[in-house]
C-alpha cells in the first residue's frame, strides 16, 4: 500500500465502545480511520466526531424501542416503518437534522475517504442520501452488524443492496442472514491485566445494558437460590460510567453474561471478552449452532435451568477456576486482538475488491 486507505466508521452511537475499537484497530493496522456518531453514548466511551443530535430517551422512549423486539425472527428482516406516525417522525427528523449533519459532512470533509463502514447498518440520514451520495463518487460501502439491530430493526435494503462488503460480529445473524461474513470483533486484549484477587466470598458480577435480553431478573432468581446454601457475594451493574465499572469488574471473580435472556443462546459480546481479559470466567447461554461453531471457547456455557448447578462447579473448585482464568485470556487473544481481527478484515477487503 503506498498510502494510507481512509475508512470513515459512521455509527448512531459509540455503543459499548466497538465502533471505536474498530477504528483503533484500524489506525494501529495502515488505515487511518475516523468514527462519526450521531449521539453521544451514555456510558462515556470515547467519542471522535460526535453530532449531538438530538435523541429521544427515557422510559418511555425505552418502551417504544422495546416494542421493535422480535424474540422469534427466523430470518432476514427488512426495516420499515410500523405505521404512517413513525414515518412522518423520521422524516421530520431527518428535515431538522440535515442543516447540521451536512454542516460537519463540510467541517470535517467527509466525502474524502476511500472505504465507509456503516456501523449497525445506518446512514447519517433514514433516506439513505449519504450512502447514495457516496455510492454516485465511486467510493466502498461496508455495512456491519453488531448485535440487536439486524434481529429487531432489521436491515434497510437500498443500503444493503449498494453495500460491497456486508459482515457481522454475532453468530445469530450468520442464520438469519445467509451470506453475511463473520469477524471476531476488535479488543484490545493487552491493555488489561489479571488482577491478584483474595476475596474472602467469592464476588459474582453481572453488568446488564438490557434486562430483557440478558436474563436480569432469572439471573437474580438463580443468584437468591446459590446464596442460601453458598457464602457468595453478588454485584449488580447497570447505568454506570465506564471507569467505575472496571474498577468493579477487578475486584470480581467470576461473571455472568446473558443467561436466560429474550433472544436466547445469543451468546457472548465485548462485555464477556472484557471478562476474560481480567481474568474473569464467564458463563454464557449459547444455541447449539453456536457451540458447533465455536469449538474452541473458553465460555462456561450453560442455560437457566443448570446455571445454579454450574456456578456451584466454579465456586467450589479453584483449580478449575484458575485454568478458566489462564485458558480465557489466551482465547481472548487468539480471537479478538486487534492483529488477528486486522488481518481477517485485510482479506475481506481483498476478496471482495474493497481495497
Amino acid at each position: 500500500m503506498n498510502r494510507l486507505i481512509k475508512v470513515l466508521h459512521i455509527a448512531p452511537q459509540n455503543f459499548a465502545g466497538m465502533p471505536m475499537d474498530f477504528v483503533n484497530m484500524q489506525n494501529a493496522n495502515h488505515y487511518k480511520a475516523r468514527l462519526v456518531t450521531m449521539y453521544p453514548n451514555t456510558l462515556k466511551f470515547p467519542e471522535d466526531i460526535c453530532l449531538n443530535l438530538n435523541s429521544h430517551t427515557g422510559k418511555y422512549a425505552k418502551k417504544w424501542r422495546d416494542s421493535k423486539i422480535d424474540a422469534k425472527v427466523s430470518g432476514l428482516k427488512y426495516y420499515k416503518s410500523k405505521n404512517p406516525i413513525e414515518a412522518l417522525y423520521f422524516k421530520l427528523r431527518d428535515l431538522k437534522n440535515t442543516p447540521k449533519i451536512f454542516s460537519a459532512i463540510n467541517h470535517y470533509d467527509l466525502f474524502d475517504y476511500d472505504i465507509y463502514h456503516f456501523d449497525g447498518g445506518m446512514d447519517l440520514f433514514r433516506d439513505l442520501r449519504f450512502a447514495r451520495k457516496i455510492k454516485s463518487l465511486g467510493k466502498k460501502i461496508v455495512c456491519c452488524y453488531f448485535g440487536s439491530d439486524l434481529r429487531t430493526r432489521g436491515i434497510f435494503k437500498d443500503l444493503d443492496e449498494i453495500s460491497d462488503l456486508n459482515l457481522t460480529v454475532e453468530f445469530d445473524h450468520t442464520q438469519l442472514y445467509p451470506g453475511i461474513n463473520y469477524l471476531f470483533f476488535p479488543f484490545d486484549v493487552h491493555q488489561y491485566k489479571i488482577p491478584i484477587r483474595n476475596n474472602s466470598k467469592i464476588k459474582i458480577i453481572h453488568s446488564p445494558t438490557n434486562r430483557l435480553f440478558k436474563g436480569t431478573d432469572k439471573i437474580i432468581e438463580v443468584i437468591r437460590e446459590v446464596e442460601a446454601v453458598r457464602q457468595i457475594e453478588f454485584v449488580l451493574v447497570e447505568n454506570m460510567d465506564r471507569e467505575e465499572v472496571l474498577k468493579i469488574k477487578s475486584t470480581c471473580d467470576l461473571a455472568i453474561d446473558q443467561v436466560g435472556g429474550i433472544a436466547g443462546g445469543s451468546g457472548y459480546g465485548k462485555n464477556s471478552i472484557e471478562n476474560l481479559s481480567m481474568g474473569i470466567p464467564t458463563f454464557v447461554e449459547f444455541s447449539s449452532g453456536y457451540l458447533d461453531f465455536l469449538k474452541e471457547n473458553p465460555f462456561i456455557a450453560c442455560n437457566i435451568n443448570n446455571l445454579k448447578e454450574r456456578l456451584l462447579q466454579l465456586i467450589d473448585n479453584e483449580q478449575l477456576r484458575r485454568a478458566k482464568i489462564n485458558e480465557g485470556r489466551a482465547w481472548a487473544e487468539k480471537y479478538h486482538s486487534y492483529r488477528s481481527v486486522n488481518d481477517k478484515l485485510d482479506l475481506l477487503y481483498y476478496d471482495n475488491k474493497i481495497i
